[in-house]
């Protein structure tokens, strides 16, 4: 196929593809099947790959494309994005109201009201048509970039048609009913603690370092400001909106123009009674000044507009007893205490239970077994305790057990953290999790077993720790549903495969808090094997760079504990690698230096830099500090070069890397 044709027909499957994407993910208005599109994105797929030079970043390919990240870099905003003052009752509303009254001396002026979704700022810039940064709110001030997070989200336009060569969209990013409540059902599955609402879990997946993981939270991003280096662009926040909204923008189309204050109070009740009716958390109504001039005549306080405010719904809440406080085990091992209550009704649904979080949570509360007490859902799926009404008569005291109570094993609470924690790897209620873990790619990379798999193994007994799967046979796998000869055979030869797999993977797959892909590479170079590992004390550990007290003191606890001990020997026994090459710690042309990476460099990929970096003896870090030799920057630097300019440190560009190289 011929170069031109090629190009031709890429271009005309992304526009076809971003359409589709825009009908389904904004107006919910989808024209063909999910099996359609998946055969036009395998074929965009497909030549994009035999014409890598062809690729682009706003292609609906890249929407999951970003690599795992070790941080986020902070940025400082184009202006400010200030919070807003609240109105939590009718009569401060109309306080706001008689204000700005006020201050317009007389004016006619008309109120927008937009539903207050519970979600998560972020400002997305576009340069020419395509999007080029997304960033946090941060403090208002200062956010952090969530580019490659933010591609994920299919409702985020990756490509817009504007006249508008730079321009600004502000918005909130929010999880949905739906996609919460799957979100949460899948966690409890996995004996994980649920998230207490949309807005937490949205949040948490928005800045999470490995943007298959935001893509997997299923976020929708709603837009509602329109800037131009930094300054609103049209003369009305209504036509601002409806800008948007043509340039395919995703905004909230339940919103309404006001004349006053009678028709603003009218929306406000309205959608108090609606709001279990929609399919996201709403928590009020944005109540905003539509003239852009006379939002600049009311100006500013120091921390919020005079021209806006936020309406806010009361919380949703009810008093019942506490019947019991029980301990629920999560597959990381962490107790969380679980408030089992006498069952009430909050926002249209029977509360039964309410976590408690922590022990320091019900020290707080003040909380025992038998009290009355206020639960609340405002705007939170998961009730929560807000206090005591009423000291019950026969009140008892709730203490965390001492010992799992799913496996009897040692439970440890650190210090400086709130949770407590089983430390027994092959604890039932990790178990599933722990074997996923192990198996996983780029852990030991067991291909093919994958949860449901490992539902089965764990569900009838055949695998009770992650020792157990290589004594798994061929009898046992066949008797497995939907297991057929070939994919049994085929598992047992991975399985097989993975006795092979390096130190590292082996030390990462144990599960030990704090210590991941990197940190197990660490300790693998610097200790040589296993068992060196597991015999070092803690000053010993923290000898290996960037292990310090809270990894060593986990490091201990973990081959401190017998179950531990036996499952590394069972490991053993199977012939998994317990050995590896020591990282030689002198020689190389950058030996002791200490680096740090910003921008991006003209020819160097940066995780090719820094593998030159550590091949000549050189370290490389994530933040700037007294300690770091040099900051390799590229375009668009970001925070991290003000930083090695406030503190003195040489600042150098690719060729001069190259030249220390040499």
């Amino acid at each position: 196929m011929r170069a031109k044709t090629v190009e031709r027909e890429i271009e005309e499957l992304r526009d076809t593809l971003r359409r589709h994407e825009h009908l389904y993910y904004v107006l919910d208005q989808p024209e063909i099947s999910d099996a359609e599109y998946d055969v036009m994105m395998r074929r965009l797929q497909q030549l994009e790959a035999e014409h890598p030079e062809l690729v682009t970043a706003d292609s609906p390919t890249q929407r999951v494309g970003g690599k795992p990240r070790e941080g986020f870099v902070k940025v400082p905003h184009s202006s400010p994005m200030l919070s807003l003052d609240n109105a939590l009752n009718e009569e401060e509303l109309r306080e706001f109201d008689r204000r700005v009254r006020d201050l317009l001396d007389g004016q006619s002026f008309e109120y927008v009201a937009e539903l207050k979704l519970d979600g998560l700022s972020m400002a997305a810039h576009y340069r020419d048509g395509r999007m080029h940064q997304s960033i946090t709110r941060g403090d208002g001030l200062v956010g952090e970039d969530v580019t490659e997070n933010a591609r994920t989200i299919r409702s985020m336009p990756l490509k817009v048609k504007s006249d508008l060569a730079a321009f600004e969209a502000r918005g909130e990013t929010i999880m949905p009913r739906r996609s919460f409540e799957k979100l949460n059902a899948e966690r409890e599955k996995q004996q994980l603690p649920p998230f207490a609402n949309p807005r937490n879990a949205a949040a948490g997946a928005l800045r999470a370092l490995e943007p298959s993981v935001t893509a997997s939270r299923q976020l929708e991003y709603f837009a509602y400001f329109l800037l131009v280096d930094g300054r609103f662009y049209y003369e009305s926040h209504w036509e601002s909106l409806d800008a948007l909204a043509k340039m395919g923008f995703k905004v909230n189309p339940r919103r309404k123009k006001c004349a006053g204050l009678a028709e603003l109070l009218e929306f406000c009740r309205e959608w108090e009674g609606k709001r279990e009716s929609l399919p996201y958390e709403i928590d009020g109504v944005v109540v905003k000044v539509d003239s852009v001039r006379q939002q600049q005549a009311l100006g500013w306080t120091a921390k919020a507009p005079r021209w806006a405010i936020a309406f806010k719904f009361p919380a949703q809440q009810r008093s019942t007893t506490i019947e019991n406080i029980e301990v629920q085990v999560g597959r990381t091992g962490t107790l969380t205490p679980v408030a089992h209550l006498a069952p009430v009704t909050v926002g249209g649904v029977t509360v039964t239970r309410a976590t408690l979080h922590n022990e320091d949570e019900i020290a707080r509360l003040g909380v025992e077994i038998g009290d009355e007490v206020l639960i609340e859902r405002s705007g939170d799926v998961i009730p929560k305790v807000v206090r005591v009404v009423k000291q019950g008569a026969e009140r008892r005291p709730f203490r965390m057990p001492k010992h799992c109570p799913v496996c009897g094993g040692e439970v440890v609470r650190e210090e400086g953290e709130a949770a407590s924690r089983c430390i027994n790897t092959n604890c039932p209620a990790r178990l599933k999790e722990s074997v996923s873990h192990f198996a996983a790619r780029g852990v030991m990379d067991i291909d093919g077993m994958g949860d449901v798999l490992v539902d089965q193994l764990v569900s009838r007994g055949l695998v009770k720790s992650v020792a157990d799967i290589y004594d798994l046979t061929l009898d046992q796998l066949l008797e497995l549903e939907r297991m057929g000869q070939k994919s049994a055979e085929k598992i047992l030869k991975n399985i097989d495969a993975s006795r092979k797999r390096p130190l590292p993977r082996v030390l990462n797959g144990l599960g030990i808090p704090f210590v991941g892909e990197r940190t197990a590479q660490i300790l693998a170079e610097t200790f040589g094997s296993l068992d060196a590992i597991a015999q070092a004390d803690e000053e010993v550990l923290q000898q290996a760079e960037e292990v310090g007290p809270k990894v060593s003191e986990s490091i201990r606890q973990f081959f401190h504990e017998p179950r531990n001990r036996e499952l590394v020997e069972r490991l053993r026994q199977a012939g998994l690698t317990f050995e590896h090459a020591m990282r030689q710690k002198t020689g190389g042309a950058l030996a002791g230096k200490t680096f740090v990476i910003t921008g991006t460099l003209p020819n160097l990929a940066r995780e090719e830099a820094k593998a030159r970096i550590e091949s000549a003896g050189g370290k490389v870090t994530g933040s700037v500090s007294k300690k770091t030799d040099y900051v390799l920057a590229g375009a668009d630097p970001g925070s991290k070069l003000d930083k090695a300019n406030q503190l003195g440190i040489p600042v150098i560009g690719e060729p001069e890397l190259l030249a220390l190289l040499k």
